[in-house]
């Protein structure tokens, strides 16, 4: 039972009423994230509860202190536009000893957050125009943070998407074979290995300093925004756990990667599977309406380049972990991960075939 789960955890936090619900969100592939329901009167109070991965993040302390440490950036700069931050930016609640997240006895941490209400995380594109938000809306959040000091931030999972490194990691898995599965995957292991030169590109920009390292997102799929049921229009960045140094064409490509598909991230059926020009269009022309003036034109330029390395890149970390036997991600099936790999894959052949048209999209939104 749901309740038996978090019993122990719940009066740990400063709760406002009595309890009435929890309902497991299982959209994530990551954390355990949990809607919590209380009433005080005729008042409903709706709360988020997470417990944070200790596979994925294995300093939890970090991350807590990104998160504080950016949202509290982000409420002050919204504040000093005269802006109010309260549906804009993640609201942590505090354990009743102040601490910003619970340890409990088994060793497992815990967080909660202020549920905002009135507001939708989608899991896939339901009108075009939400797109666009949700471009707006990230690169906005990349412009509220370009005066935090990038080198506060904690590396919170260390090469994170340092590609050339997740590359050497995935020959390292290959030659162990620890969950005996090389053998059926002979063709998508040889895949990555002729694109391996391309997926290292933005790593050696960066070292070059021809692009800059900023405050980074690194998870920017669609439903890490929320958008507003009465407006349709963006309004909060989610799922901070990876806020962290990083490239913004590596956020501009996991985004497009995610949101302008035509199938599900794990869609079986690869015929199904391409880019959304339109889709592409429209976020980019968002994104871009917020980050022209501090990203330079030339670094815009190279934007097709991180949804090729980003979607090659994810496409690898999934056949990883299917060969590593499912560490990692949280799977629905044996198979799963390499249903993903798969999905990924051709999505990334297809974007291939669409560099050009990108690269085009973007030189008319720079005039």
């Amino acid at each position: 039972m749901l309740y038996n789960r978090i019993k122990g955890i719940l009066p740990q936090f400063p709760f406002e009423g009595k309890y009435v619900s929890a309902t497991e969100m299982t959209s994530g592939n990551i954390n355990n994230t949990y809607h919590l329901t209380y009433k005080s009167g005729d008042t409903i109070h709706h709360y988020t509860l997470q417990h944070i991965n200790p596979y994925v993040f294995k300093q939890p302390e970090k991350v807590m202190e990104n998160i504080n440490n950016v949202t509290e950036h982000l409420k002050k700069t919204l504040e000093n536009q005269g802006l109010d931050p309260a549906r804009r930016v993640l609201q942590m609640i505090k354990t009743k000893n102040g601490e910003i997240m619970y340890k409990d006895q088994e060793g497992f941490y815990w967080r909660a957050y202020y549920f905002i209400d009135n507001a939708t995380p989608y899991d896939s594109v339901e009108k075009p125009e939400h797109f666009y938000e949700v471009g707006r809306i990230f690169g906005e959040f990349q412009k509220l943070l370009c005066d935090y000091p990038v080198e506060n931030l904690h590396e919170t999972i260390p090469d994170f998407h340092n590609t050339i490194r997740r590359f050497y990691t995935f020959v390292a898995a290959v030659a162990e074979d620890k969950a005996g599965r090389v053998e059926e995957v002979e063709d998508e292991i040889e895949f990555f290995f002729d694109r391996r030169r391309m997926m290292g590109e933005i790593v050696k920009k960066i070292k070059k300093g021809e692009i800059m390292r900023r405050v980074t997102h690194n998870d920017t799929k669609i439903n890490n925004v929320l958008i507003d049921d009465a407006t349709d229009k963006a309004i909060c960045v989610i799922d901070l756990d990876t806020v962290m140094p990083g490239s913004a064409l590596y956020d501009f490509g996991d985004a497009i990667r995610f949101g302008a598909s035509t199938a599900k991230e794990d869609e079986e059926d690869l015929d199904k599977i391409s880019l959304d020009m339109n889709l592409f269009k429209l976020f980019t022309a968002g994104f871009l309406s917020e980050v022209r003036g501090f990203i330079p034109d030339h670094e815009i330029r190279l934007l097709p380049l991180g949804v090729k390395v980003i979607t090659c890149e994810l496409a690898m970390r999934f056949l990883t972990d299917y060969i590593d036997g499912d560490l990692y991600f949280k799977v629905r099936s044996p198979d799963h991960n390499l249903i993903r790999a798969r999905a990924q894959m051709k999505l990334l052949t297809d974007i291939e075939k669409k560099s050009e048209e990108m690269e085009k999209v973007i030189e008319e939104l720079l005039k």
